[in-house]
């Protein structure tokens, strides 16, 4: 049985979340469980995914999404891979932003022929994130 794009990212059945600016055709793609969608950000998101094509789009929405990130939750960004779309992002670059607002990088796949997908937590406390694109600027202790 070949495993869905879904349990590769690991979300689960009924998990709390919240799309920005999806693509349709990536989120069949994803084969997603039932989950309880919000349209609408207020509360804390399990799982929250940001389609995004370019750094600019990524700086606006990416430090607003995580303020809604529960602590245990998962911010998923997918960008155009290959340079498809005009986009001027590429997973060194989307590393280093997300590590620039906060959040640490866990696994990267392919969402369809467009689209990558990488997701970023918290870091855990204690833990020393080494990684050569990207460094933690600010301490987000305050969750």
């Amino acid at each position: 049985m070949k495993k869905t794009v879904a349990l590769k990212m690991g979300v689960k059945e009924n998990t709390k979340a919240f799309f920005k600016n999806a693509d349709i055709e990536a989120i069949e793609n994803i084969g997603l469980p039932p989950l309880d969608i919000s349209i609408e950000l207020n509360g804390r998101f399990d799982y929250i995914h940001l389609f995004t094509e370019n750094q600019a789009e990524f700086n606006e929405h990416f430090p607003k999404l995580k303020l809604y990130l529960k602590p245990s939750g998962m911010l998923w960004v997918s960008w155009p891979k290959g340079g498809k779309l005009g986009t001027d992002l590429n997973m060194k670059t989307v590393i280093r932003l997300g590590y620039d607002f906060g959040l640490v990088e866990s696994k990267c796949l392919s969402i369809n022929g467009i689209w990558s997908g990488l997701k970023f937590t918290y870091p855990k406390e204690g833990k020393v994130y080494n990684n050569s694109y990207g460094k933690l600027k600010i301490s987000y202790k305050n969750r």
